[in-house]
């Protein structure tokens, strides 16, 4: 559409300059909020039918697209953040076994959300944009800020334990081969001794 208005308004002042004519006033420049928003409405969007039909291929390469299983909708909820406290396997096993078929078409599957909706008290609007918006199957987006939470617990060496503890000093630089292996000591003291060499010093 934006393509469209540019190209229009090209054509108009050449035309104009091939006949002679006086070029047409200037038209005043479409603000950048309404090409924006033009731009986006270029853009192509996903319905729910091209999701159903992603989601019934899902780990069935077999599959043309036309049936769903229980495990695919299962699936495609469980990413779409349908299937909740509120919403649980177990219900979408009990109102998708009513159809009694392992497979089902996508007027069914309607009627299924639309089941499920009524019974659970939940907006049938609002799962089917959750389910048209979740992304590409098997594309689930994780939380950059608890992964590294993650590592920095997991790396943290202040809290390791046992033979892992004796790998690393008190800084957490690694020993080398010296925290992998049980190298001996001759010095002649024992074992977590603290005042080692200290004794020609203090007499």
């Amino acid at each position: 559409m934006l393509v469209s208005v540019v190209a229009h308004r090209s054509i108009m002042s050449e035309a104009a300059a091939a006949n002679g004519s006086p070029s047409p006033a200037p038209t005043p420049e479409v603000p950048a909020t309404e090409l924006a928003q033009l731009a986006l409405e270029d853009e192509p969007k996903v319905s729910f039918a091209d999701q159903f039909k992603a989601f019934s291929k899902f780990g069935d390469s077999k599959s043309d697209g036309k049936l769903i299983t229980l495990s695919q909708s299962d699936k495609w909820m469980k990413q779409a953040k349908v299937i909740d406290k509120k919403i649980t396997t177990t219900d979408t096993g009990i109102h998708f076994k009513k159809f009694k078929a392992m497979k089902i078409s996508l007027s069914d599957y309607n009627k299924f959300l639309d089941d499920l909706a009524k019974t659970k008290k939940v907006e049938l609007s609002e799962i089917k944009q959750k389910l048209a918006v979740c992304g590409a199957p098997g594309v689930v987006s994780v939380s950059a800020g608890k992964a590294a939470a993650a590592v920095d617990r997991l790396t943290d060496t202040s809290k390791y334990t046992g033979s892992h503890k004796e790998r690393f000093d008190a800084s957490g630089k690694g020993k080398g081969i010296a925290g992998r292996r049980n190298v001996v000591d001759g010095s002649g003291y024992v074992s977590g001794y603290q005042h080692k060499d200290t004794y020609d010093n203090a007499h």
